[in-house]
């Protein structure tokens, strides 16, 4: 009797829980985690799934195999080059890269092997980065005739104006190091303390109150459109209201009497 052959299909976004921890891992190894109109569709449905879960403190966006994106599946577009399905495929992306800034977990994109194209792009859209020394970068869509327009936005609210263009007219490849220069990564380390590194940072953050946490996130991103003095408006009354939290009592009280606070998450 043969085997069923869909039951040894695995699913193309993994998932596991540890203590607060969700790490969500894209897994089209064979295609280098390429993002498919399949793997966008679990990927926000999952998203979808983790955000209004307060058992869920931070997420981890990893990748299988050599890779951790390459960016969209060409073969895939390139069989569906309607104008329709093109378009949808991207309004589909951007609604799955805001999600990563909308939702009130912190992300931390873990990079090993390239990120190009929509891959660099959903680097730069984690709210923060760990990479392996041997990880490298790119928005090379140029190569092929297509400018990274999609990637050019999270990439240039990252570096600065002229090395992202730099990397948008060029193609070429950056290593870690000038990621970490450039201000795409947060940190670098080598290949064998990737998963260490990126769990001491998620350790660290799951340690704090999520009120604060998913206020001030929100809070960041919102005051990067607006001018200094709106900012600053946003600002103060996010402490403001932080300040009446619960937890933010708890925090003082264990500050002044010198001990580990105890978050209620309220």
């Amino acid at each position: 009797m043969s085997a069923n052959p869909k039951a040894s299909v695995e699913p193309i976004l993994l998932r596991s829980d540890h203590e607060g921890i969700v790490t969500l891992t894209l897994n089209r190894p064979a295609q280098f985690n390429s993002l498919s109109q399949a793997m966008l569709t679990e990927l926000q449905r999952v998203l979808d799934a983790i955000s209004p879960d307060k058992t869920a403190r931070v997420i981890v966006i990893a990748g299988a195999g050599k890779a951790f994106c390459a960016g969209h599946d060409l073969k895939e577009m390139r069989a569906n080059r309607e104008a329709g399905f093109i378009r949808a495929l991207f309004d589909q992306c951007s609604k799955m890269m805001l999600t990563l800034t909308r939702m009130p977990q912190p992300v931390i994109a873990r990079v090993h092997g390239i990120a190009t194209a929509a891959g660099c792009q959903l680097v730069s859209m984690c709210d923060l980065a760990v990479a392996s020394d041997e990880a490298r970068f790119a928005t090379s869509g140029i190569n092929v005739g297509l400018f990274c327009a999609t990637p050019g936005v999270g990439l240039s609210r990252n570096v600065s104006r002229k090395h992202a263009m730099e990397m948008l007219l060029t193609g070429d490849f950056i290593d870690a190091h000038r990621a970490l220069e450039y201000g795409l990564v947060n940190r670098i380390v080598a290949a064998d303390q990737l998963d260490a590194s990126v769990l001491q940072l998620a350790q660290s953050i799951a340690a704090k109150t999520p009120v604060a946490v998913s206020a001030g996130k929100q809070m960041f991103y919102r005051q990067l459109e607006l001018g200094f003095e709106q900012a600053y408006a946003l600002a103060a009354e996010t402490m403001a209201c932080n300040m009446m939290a619960d937890d933010a009592a708890e925090g003082v009280d264990a500050f002044i009497a010198k001990r580990p606070p105890v978050w209620k998450g309220s």
